[in-house]
C-alpha cells in the first residue's frame, strides 16, 4: 500500500524521474499504461495503448511472454526476469527486463508490470561511495 498522497504533476514527474521504464498490462494483457515515453528503449506509438501486449514484442519473444503471463494468472509465477546486451544508440548496454504480477489485495491477477532498465553502471560498482563523496 502506497503512504502518503502525491499530487498528479508529482506523480507524473516521479514516474518519469525513476531510472526504469515501465509498463502496465491489465489482467486481459492489454497495455495500459507506460512511463519514459520520449527516452524508452522499446520505444513504441500510443497506439499500443488498449492493444494486446504479444503485439509489442518480437515474434520469437511471445511464447514465452504467454507463459510467464499464464503462470502469473494461475498464481504459479510472481515475477521474472532477464538480462540482455542491446545495441542503444550505437552503444551495446547491458539491460535488465523484469516482469511483476500484479494482484489485487485478494491475490487475484490484476494485471503485469513489466520494467526496463540499464544496468551496466550498477554491474561497474565496487568498494563503497558515501552519500555526497
Amino acid at each position: 500500500m502506497f503512504i502518503g498522497k502525491l499530487s498528479e504533476p508529482m506523480l507524473a514527474a516521479l514516474l518519469d524521474t525513476v531510472p526504469v521504464e515501465f509498463s502496465i498490462t491489465d489482467a486481459d494483457d492489454k497495455v495500459v499504461a507506460w512511463n519514459r515515453h520520449e527516452t524508452r528503449l522499446f520505444r513504441r506509438s500510443t497506439a499500443v495503448i488498449g492493444k494486446d501486449v504479444r503485439n509489442c514484442h518480437p515474434k520469437k519473444s511471445v511464447a514465452t511472454v504467454e507463459r510467464i503471463l499464464s503462470e502469473m494468472k494461475a498464481g504459479t509465477r510472481d515475477s521474472s526476469e532477464f538480462w540482455l546486451d542491446l545495441d542503444v544508440d550505437g552503444k551495446s548496454e547491458k539491460v535488465l527486463i523484469q516482469y511483476f504480477a500484479l494482484r489485487d489485495e485478494t491475490g487475484k491477477f490484476t494485471g503485469c508490470l513489466e520494467c526496463s532498465q540499464k544496468i551496466g553502471h550498477i554491474q561497474s560498482l565496487a568498494g563503497q561511495k558515501r552519500l555526497l563523496d
